[in-house]
């Protein structure tokens, strides 16, 4: 069966203990979910409530259907900048478009069976890419930080740190400290957590907006606010709604909502993965691109944005006791709770304090510690990270990744080229016949033989021997077509010359692909034997019936 979310898996051994463990994880998430989710669809350019609906309606269908059981779906920070870009470009019609698009891709991943895949990107495109959009987020928040009086806030960097400059002067001192106290409260709880452990269950992003929120309300500050922006948070559940949209729009958000797909399938998985080592478990990463895809097809009829799996959340749901998929359900329960008995208090949360939120998630977000070793990495590393990096803050992030993939394939391409080698071998070590030097001459080759290493081929047939050729295939692990083309090429010049082309020690996967290109003939000389040894021996014994006894040959 190809789709078995994990939630069917565990009722075996579910009991009343788990249960209270699970309701308990649930609320406590749901409570941590409320701030992030609002700053998270402010900061893209949304509406706070498009982020609890998104919370709420991907947070439910990814913890019931997905392949992990600790996974916690929401918004994620990692979207912040490309949701950004496409609501400035495209409008919020076309980002639902673009998300259901996105959704669409990502369960045909899981169905392929692509899962398995993601774990192949270089680890150095992640953190390129994860840096990059941290400090994205932490620029983009600088507006709200300040209190600066931007109508819109630029989504390419040049424009953006134009647009701050120019409207430096419009500083708001009140929303400054507002930003600051805020900030100063998150670092100090994140050091009194790591020194009690009771703290760890107690949110501090939610103190800190609450602590915010106390001061907005009880003081006539001249601060920006959920409801002097967005005239607050509706108390009541999203509504279904049917998309809006042009046909000729589709063209051009295709490449959105490819990149909206992928970073998602990395940053689910990725989170899948930490969570399995946290609780020593196991998850389906293809299940879980499934469980995403319907997630995200479905979250824009309601209004919602983009979801994955969220680290953050997914953490604090194993740290609070949190065992089964029950947890994420509570939590998207909480949140339906919180938006419709307390949906009016929402309206006096300071912007400032969620700016400041974020931008402690994106110095947590980010693996900067990376950057400062870089200098004990090769090169090929340093610049596939440097590159996407630098791209995502300048440029964008699908270039970024499109030329980070590029330099890892061009340094594995490389790396596997550089040892792959053809080593001539001595005859006399392998066989008691004599032959003359030149006759019979042996090769073995070694690592990969594809496009990218041919010329190993080209070079022995620039020099081929007058009667036989032995080539040991014992250590080449893998071949393509190219390879293959490369070594068809060598056997019609080993015909034109009257050489006999013996191959040896020949692996399943490279046996395979001679006999799909119909490499092995009637009427061709070529033959194929077990080990170079009875090759050597072969070549030898039909040269001696040919001519009076040989000297030794080497090659």
């Amino acid at each position: 069966m190809f789709f078995k979310p994990n939630i069917l898996h565990f009722w075996s051994t579910y009991n009343r203990g788990r249960f209270f463990k699970d309701i308990f994880a649930g609320i406590t998430v749901g409570i941590v979910a409320l701030p992030l989710s609002i700053a998270f669809a402010i900061a893209s350019g949304l509406k706070p409530e498009q982020g609890i609906f998104t919370a709420i309606i991907a947070g439910g269908l990814i913890a019931l259907l997905g392949g992990s059981r600790m996974q916690i779906g929401g918004p994620a920070g990692a979207f912040i900048i490309i949701v950004y870009g496409i609501v400035d470009r495209y409008g919020v019609a076309n980002l639902m478009l673009t998300t259901c698009m996105s959704g669409m891709i990502l369960f045909l991943m899981g169905l392929l069976r692509l899962g398995t895949l993601i774990r192949y990107i270089p680890v150095a495109v992640i953190i390129g890419f994860t840096n990059g959009i941290a400090l994205l987020i932490a620029l983009s928040q600088i507006k709200e930080f300040v209190g600066l009086r931007i109508e819109k806030v630029p989504a390419e960097f040049f424009e953006l740190i134009a647009s701050l400059y120019a409207h430096r002067e419009t500083m708001n001192v009140t929303a400054f400290g507002v930003a600051i106290g805020t900030l100063v409260f998150l670092i100090g709880w994140k050091k009194i957590q790591g020194k009690r452990a009771f703290f760890q269950l107690v949110p501090g992003a939610v103190l800190a907006m609450l602590g915010a929120t106390l001061v907005s309300s009880l003081f006539d500050f001249e601060l920006a606010t959920i409801g002097s922006r967005f005239g607050g948070i509706p108390g009541e559940f999203p509504a279904f709604r049917l998309l809006t949209f042009e046909l000729t729009n589709i063209p051009q958000l295709i490449g959105p909502a490819i990149t909206l797909a992928f970073l998602g399938a990395i940053e689910s998985l990725l989170c899948a993965r930490v969570a399995d080592r946290l609780v020593h478990g196991h998850h389906d990463s293809n299940q879980e691109l499934l469980g995403q895809g319907i997630a995200n097809f479905v979250v824009p009829f309601f209004g919602g944005m983009p979801a994955t799996g969220t680290i953050a959340r997914t953490v604090t749901n194993i740290q609070s006791g949190g065992n089964s998929p029950i947890a994420g359900l509570v939590h998207c329960l909480t949140l339906v709770v919180i938006i419709l008995f307390a949906a009016p208090l929402a309206q006096h949360i300071p912007l400032a304090s969620l700016a400041a939120i974020l931008m402690f998630i994106a110095w947590h977000m980010g693996e900067w510690s990376k950057l400062f070793y870089l200098g004990k990495f090769r090169w090929p590393y340093r610049a596939t990270l440097l590159s996407v990096f630098f791209l995502t803050v300048l440029v964008d992030l699908t270039i970024a990744i499109q030329v980070g993939l590029l330099c890892a394939f061009v340094t594995l391409i490389y790396r596997v080229a550089s040892l792959s080698k053809a080593h001539a071998v001595k005859v006399s070590q392998y066989s008691q016949l004599q032959g003359q030097s030149g006759i019979v001459d042996a090769y073995r080759i070694s690592g990969a033989v594809f496009f990218g290493t041919t010329y190993l081929l080209n070079d022995i047939e620039r020099h081929l021997p007058s009667k036989y050729l032995v080539l040991d295939f014992h250590n080449v692990l893998y071949t393509d077509t190219s390879g293959m083309d490369a070594l068809q090429e060598l056997s019609s010049a080993c015909d034109e010359a009257q050489v006999r082309l013996i191959l040896c020690g020949l692996n399943a996967q490279v046996f395979d692909l001679i006999e799909r290109l119909d490499f092995i003939k009637p009427g061709l000389q070529n033959q194929i034997c077990t080990t170079l040894e009875e090759g050597i021996n072969e070549a030898l014994k039909n040269s001696s019936n040919t001519q009076k006894p040989l000297e030794e040959s080497s090659s």
